[in-house]
């Protein structure tokens, strides 16, 4: 219990800072998102050629990758949870809104802050106690079971990662909903607009 108060007072006070910022906020969460959305494409990549490799080797050379099932699936969450807050800032990710969008508009904006409200709560919550596991699986330093014995904290720590920005993302859709003004909605694809790491700028 305690540490459920914990979250919500570190959740209430992140939305304040956030509130404060204003439209920096969302420049800033925009830059990791691209960020990491690269990164999660890079590894999709490099588990691409993982598996490739792997192939060649048990059927063409009769000598197969060690953990190479293990290395592929460490490298799952990174891929998912790298990529999750960008998703859901683009509103990409599968949701039922038939019922919603049959409400009038001040009950649907109602509605869209207070589901956005709990799934920041919830994450927020799963980004905790994903961060302590991670930090568990670092500490004892847990290995895979088998040959080369590979860390998992790395992989571990990509979930409470994903969620704490997830729920920073849900925080600032909030905030567009309640002030369009102070937090406008970008519309913009920055995913093919790298130059946004340099001068800030995106049009839309």
């Amino acid at each position: 219990m305690t540490e459920l108060l914990f979250i919500l007072s570190l959740t209430l006070v992140s939305v304040f800072i956030l509130a404060f910022v204003g439209a920096t906020a969302e420049k800033i969460q925009q830059r990791i998102e691209v960020l990491l959305t690269y990164l999660s494409a890079a590894i999709i990549l490099l588990l691409m050629t993982y598996v490739l490799m792997e192939v060649i080797m048990r059927y063409v050379f009769n000598s197969p990758l060690p953990g190479h099932l293990e290395g592929a699936e460490l490298l799952l969450p990174m891929i998912v949870f790298f990529a999750i807050s960008y998703t859901q800032a683009k509103n990409d990710h599968v949701g039922m809104s038939l019922i919603v969008e049959l409400l009038p508009t001040p009950l649907q904006r109602f509605t869209t802050i207070f589901t956005l409200t709990l799934s920041l709560l919830t994450c927020a919550v799963l980004a905790y106690f994903g961060a302590k596991q991670a930090y568990f699986a670092y500490e004892i330093d847990d290995v895979t079971m088998t040959p080369p014995y590979w860390h998992i904290w790395p992989s571990a720590a990509a979930i409470p990662i994903g969620y704490g920005l997830l729920a920073v993302r849900m925080a600032i859709q909030i905030l567009q909903i309640i002030n369009p003004n102070r937090f406008p909605t970008s519309t913009t694809q920055i995913i093919n607009q790298p130059k946004i790491f340099f001068d800030g700028k995106n049009s839309t």
